[in-house]
């Protein structure tokens, strides 16, 4: 959830959405995500909307206490707006900041609240984020028992020099035990971030983190190279010399080094980012984002898209909860896409899948350039024979480019 917010147009304060957008509501897939936007600490890298107790002071409606109510208020509202719709919720995503940082308790009477007014599909998706830290066994069981089937456990590295650079303060053992933890608590999907890159990290350290996630036991692994966003305290600590920028190569070598050893483990690839050991342990909610479903953003700064009409809400959870108590819509501004927006968007984000983007979706340039790829071996030849463009592992590591090129 990143920290700064794009201008769009004004939203109106009752968040009712054009009926161009509610028209074939529910017969899309539709998720909620929820968003938590508190912090013990603020790491060195982070841009996403997150506040630490001592920036929120004691404003109205910005304790921790307070975020459930506001949640489910933010809830209540979508459901009015959707109207007599039956819109029955695929996946649920809890994200932050550290949502495991409140209660289990209140995340599970949110959870209650969706299941209620909008009702859960069968085997529906629930997962939260969850920094080491801030869970241990009697709180990941209370979660498995509110209803949460999922957990992502942010590990980031192994190595504690790493971890020191990015102002992380877990020890290097405890996502270990987390996930071993979430497993005894009954969780079948337990999923591991990484982040490669960080200065001072060497090829042997990224292999060491890499070795330590899979020899843990998730089903699914997260690796995302570092990206300096401006204004972060990292940002600052580079530009006065302190640190090294990124290294393109680098992290070039480090995305190979860990596709080969999560492949040699039993992960494939789905997501230029994500690597599962089954269908099933792949992150539902996300292929939902990449894919254009349909999802209802609560919470400070979250986002949301419904029928290609896209919205974002007011960052501070003080200026959010305000305006529910108001009875109004926390949403800040919105956009309504038009035709070339979303076929642009489709390009973005499904050549980064390993499903692929159907050719159709492109232009005559764009299938030119999708020739192209596969001629220079960023693409599959196979599966551009079937209709769809599929990248290689040459193609992942040039995605950005090989998108340019299909987007002229």
């Amino acid at each position: 959830m990143p920290s700064t917010l794009p201008d769009g147009s004004p939203a109106p304060a009752d968040g009712s959405l054009p009926a161009a957008a509610l028209d074939g509501v529910g017969t899309r897939p539709f998720s909620v995500y929820l968003h938590v936007p508190f912090c013990t600490t603020r790491c060195g890298y982070c841009d996403f909307n997150t506040y630490t107790a001592s920036e929120l002071g004691t404003e109205p409606g910005a304790s921790r206490s307070s975020w459930a109510d506001g949640a489910i208020a933010e809830l209540r509202l979508a459901r009015r707006v959707l109207g007599d719709a039956d819109v029955p919720v695929s996946t649920v995503f809890v994200g932050g900041g550290t949502p495991t940082l409140l209660p289990p308790a209140d995340l599970g009477t949110v959870l209650r609240f969706i299941d209620d007014e909008f009702g859960l599909v069968p085997g529906a998706e629930v997962t939260t984020e969850a920094n080491p830290e801030s869970v241990d066994a009697r709180s990941l069981g209370e979660l498995r028992a509110a209803g949460f089937t999922r957990v992502s456990v942010g590990m980031q590295s192994a190595r504690p020099h790493v971890l020191a650079v990015l102002d992380r303060v877990h020890t290097p053992g405890r996502p270990s035990e987390v996930v071993a933890e979430a497993r005894r608590a009954g969780f079948e999907h337990v999923s591991v971030d990484l982040i490669y890159g960080t200065p001072g990290e060497t090829l042997d350290d990224w292999r060491a983190s890499v070795t330590t996630a899979v020899e843990a036991g998730p089903d699914h692994v997260s690796a995302y190279a570092l990206i300096v966003e401006p204004g972060t305290r990292l940002a600052a600590r580079m530009s006065r010399g302190e640190l090294s920028l990124p290294d393109d190569d680098d992290q070039a070598d480090k995305y190979v080094l860990a596709d080969s050893l999560l492949a040699d483990a039993g992960f494939g690839w789905y997501e230029l980012s994500n690597w599962a050991t089954t269908p099933s342990g792949r992150c539902a909610h996300n292929e939902l984002y990449w894919t254009g479903a349909d999802w209802w953003g609560a919470g400070p700064g979250a986002h949301s898209h419904v029928g290609g009409t896209r919205w974002w809400n007011v960052k501070h959870p003080a200026a959010w909860a305000a305006r529910l108590a108001a009875g109004e819509s926390p949403a800040y501004a919105r956009e309504i896409l038009d035709d070339e927006t979303r076929r642009v968007e489709r390009v973005l984000l499904e050549v980064r899948l390993a499903a692929g983007l159907d050719l159709s979706v492109l232009d005559d340039g764009g299938r030119a350039a999708a020739a192209r790829a596969v001629a220079d071996g960023l693409a599959s030849p196979t599966a551009f024979e079937a209709g769809r463009l599929v990248l290689t592992q040459s193609g992942r590591l040039l995605a950005d480019a090989v998108v340019r090129d299909l987007l002229p």
